[in-house]
């Protein structure tokens, strides 16, 4: 089949076959091509949604990159399953498989140091967000009788919003504390937008755990036991992912 070569990711050969049923971006099945010892996970794409200019414009179609993001990672959840791969950013485009073997030539001393390092690691992601507003004023607020009524209300309810922020701010500190030294590495990374995510409440906790495979069991329930434990604040876990966070810049 002709057409640019997509990388996912770069692993060492494994032995369990990926889904027959797997399909990649742009519909096409992933495939290995080996090199040096090390195997890129590649499929066809077309030239005319790939090359340099078509891919920078897809690029800002929302719908094109939701769609691609989507396939991008299915096949490196697939691999998670059966290996350790080191993602490679979404569109890694190459003009054939010798550019692939190109570029692995170039980078195999840090591909094999960072698989070496990732080797039976997954990572796991924790967010923490606070309610917008404190859960004690459900009830709504007296209307005031006087312009020094407002005011008071006013500071109460600044004092109310401080200390809320104060509690969750101690508490995403102190389960960041627990879970770094839990999991063998950590990546703190920006507070989501709302606007983006969709989420309720205040971004306050956006982490990422690099933690043993064997012991990722052990990591969830670490996490569970925080829920519910300070009024207010929610925790989301997800995982376990192929270790974004931790492969470094590899293209």
């Amino acid at each position: 089949m002709t057409g640019l070569r997509y990388v996912y990711a770069v692993c060492r050969p494994f032995g369990t076959p990926l889904q027959a049923e797997l399909t990649g971006v742009a519909g096409d099945p992933p495939r290995a091509l080996t090199h040096h010892g090390l195997v890129a996970v590649v499929s066809h794409v077309p030239e005319r949604d790939f090359a340099e200019e078509p891919l920078r414009r897809h690029l800002e179609d929302l719908d094109w990159l939701t769609e691609t993001a989507r396939a991008h990672q299915g096949v490196i959840d697939a691999l998670t399953s059966v290996t350790t791969p080191l993602p490679l950013r979404l569109g890694t485009v190459f003009r054939d498989d010798s550019g692939v073997r190109m570029m692995i030539e170039a980078r195999e001393e840090d591909f094999l140091r960072t698989l070496d390092r990732l080797e039976g690691r997954v990572e796991w992601g924790v967010k923490v967000y606070a309610e917008s507003e404190p859960q004690e004023s459900a009830q709504p607020a007296q209307k005031p009788a006087s312009g020094r009524d407002y005011l008071r209300q006013r500071r109460m309810q600044t004092r109310s919003h401080e200390e809320m922020w104060q509690k969750a701010e101690a508490f995403s500190t102190r389960l960041h504390e627990e879970l770094s030294a839990f999991a063998e590495d950590s990546r703190m990374h920006p507070p989501q937008n709302p606007a983006l995510s969709k989420a309720t409440g205040r971004n306050v906790l956006n982490a990422a755990y690099l933690v043993p495979r064997a012991n990722s069991e052990e990591f969830v329930e670490l996490v569970d036991r925080t829920k519910g434990e300070v009024p207010g604040m929610r925790i989301e876990l997800t995982g376990p992912w192929a270790a974004y966070s931790f492969a470094g810049e590899t293209t």
